[in-house]
């Protein structure tokens, strides 16, 4: 069973935090993470682009020139396609860019990730995460007293925390979200992963589930 340093908000190591096997050291192939995070950044996609065919484009009902005599080339609209202000040729139009990412997959994919962090050694567990009110100030100075290599930071709590999401959301590269939200794409766009020990407690409670 792996196990990693519990820190304080003040970057002080006070305790161990264990971790599941079948969570935290898993070995996942890239190809099956690679299909959940492309099936993520499609479901992300609106697919409202559109563009108009010369059948939608105002105007142009009356024939441009008579057909013979003039010695030009036949006109029917001035709306065609290859005239300006004509329509456009295959052009975009509204369509669902949906993919359908099995439950089952999407947390296989997650436990990879998560266990590629903590192999990676970019992976910090706080014992608590509080503040009495929004401030960015005091959660700027938790993250430098962690030792963390790089500034995209994902802060993963047991639940929803209004004060704790105000005061990293201005931070820039650091996202906070609920044990509840992760994602195998939130945690591979952050280089480095921060989680509470009741957001550990959350992951392992329903991805440990699926393995037992």
């Amino acid at each position: 069973m792996p196990t990693v340093p519990l820190y304080n908000m003040q970057g002080e190591v006070v305790g161990e935090q264990e971790l599941s096997e079948a969570v935290f050291a898993v070995r996942v192939p890239e190809k099956l993470v690679h299909q959940v995070v492309i099936g993520y950044l499609a479901n992300r996609r609106q697919g409202n682009a559109q563009t108009k065919t010369r059948g939608m484009v105002s105007g142009g009902g009356r024939k441009m020139w008579r057909q013979k005599g003039t010695g030009r080339a036949r006109q029917g609209s001035s709306r065609a396609p290859h005239w300006k202000g004509g329509g456009a040729v295959f052009g975009p139009h509204p369509r669902d860019y949906r993919q359908r990412l099995p439950k089952a997959l999407r947390r296989t994919a997650l436990r990879g990730v998560l266990s590629a962090r903590v192999a990676g050694g970019e992976f910090r567990v706080l014992d608590a995460l509080t503040f009495d009110a929004p401030k960015t100030s005091a959660f700027a100075a938790m993250l430098g007293k962690l030792s963390l290599r790089d500034d995209r930071t994902l802060v993963v709590t047991g639940t929803t925390n209004r004060e704790v999401y105000l005061s990293g959301r201005n931070i820039p590269g650091v996202a906070v979200m609920s044990a509840a939200d992760l994602n195998a794409y939130a945690v591979l766009r952050a280089r480095s992963l921060i989680m509470t020990a009741d957001a550990v407690a959350v992951v392992e409670g329903v991805l440990g589930r699926d393995r037992s």
